[in-house]
């Protein structure tokens, strides 16, 4: 009988390192209470299984079974998959911005070469004219590639027209009319007439730019 108590407190401590799963529990007659699998009954013994073994008892040391009514664990959920949200739109960038810091940058008045990108395209990205100058600073394509910039893309666009104008404004020492004269007819005619050239694009041109500047610079002593 102590080798029958020995077993039964060995599979108490077991029981009690394993999770409870469904089955039965044996009632002794000591008052223990044993969860199993299952049981067999051969004759004047009781075999009870449980976690892959077997125990053997007197069957008048076993009082009776009840079902394990504790429902099984459930399983872990499984974790919802990480989604990555997408990356949010690039901000756009504003052509009147573009243009204010590219004067900062070149040295130049910004009223002065915004007045020049309004004449130009009025702002416009997208604007192509029949001779086929580009956005908003209406660049050439040849021009732009002697510059290192795409016509295409905003910022260069903008940043190189900016460029261009303070090249010609060095060129002929500060002198607008010229500088504006040959960013819209070219160096080559501001050369040949020695000043601006008798062609009502670009008197036109020149007249308005310079206007448009007038207009708008800032009042003496506030930097623009």
């Amino acid at each position: 009988m102590g080798a029958v108590l020995l077993n039964v407190k060995v599979c108490l401590i077991l029981l009690a390192a394993v999770p409870v799963l469904a089955g039965e529990y044996a009632e002794l007659s000591s008052g223990a209470r044993l969860h199993v699998e299952r049981h067999e009954v051969s004759g004047e013994i009781v075999r009870l299984f449980a976690n892959g073994g077997v125990t053997e008892l007197p069957l008048a040391s076993v009082v009776g079974f009840e079902v394990d009514q504790t429902p099984p664990p459930a399983p872990p959920a499984t974790p919802a998959p990480v989604v990555s949200a997408p990356a949010p739109p690039a901000p756009s960038k504003d052509p009147k911005e573009l243009v204010h810091s590219a004067a900062v940058r070149a040295g130049l008045p910004p009223a002065f070469v915004e007045s020049v990108a309004k004449a130009e395209s009025a702002y416009n990205p997208g604007a192509i004219s029949p001779k086929g100058a580009i956005g908003v600073m209406q660049l050439m394509p040849e021009t732009a590639r002697s510059l290192g910039a795409d016509p295409h893309d905003l910022e260069q666009n903008i940043d190189a027209g900016t460029r261009l104008l303070r090249e010609l404004l060095l060129r002929y020492d500060g002198d607008v009319v010229k500088a504006l004269a040959a960013y819209n007819a070219g160096s080559g005619a501001v050369d040949k007439y020695q000043g601006l050239p008798p062609y009502p694009e670009t008197q036109q041109y020149v007249n308005k730019v310079i206007r448009g500047y007038l207009d708008n610079k800032p009042a003496a002593g506030v930097s623009q």
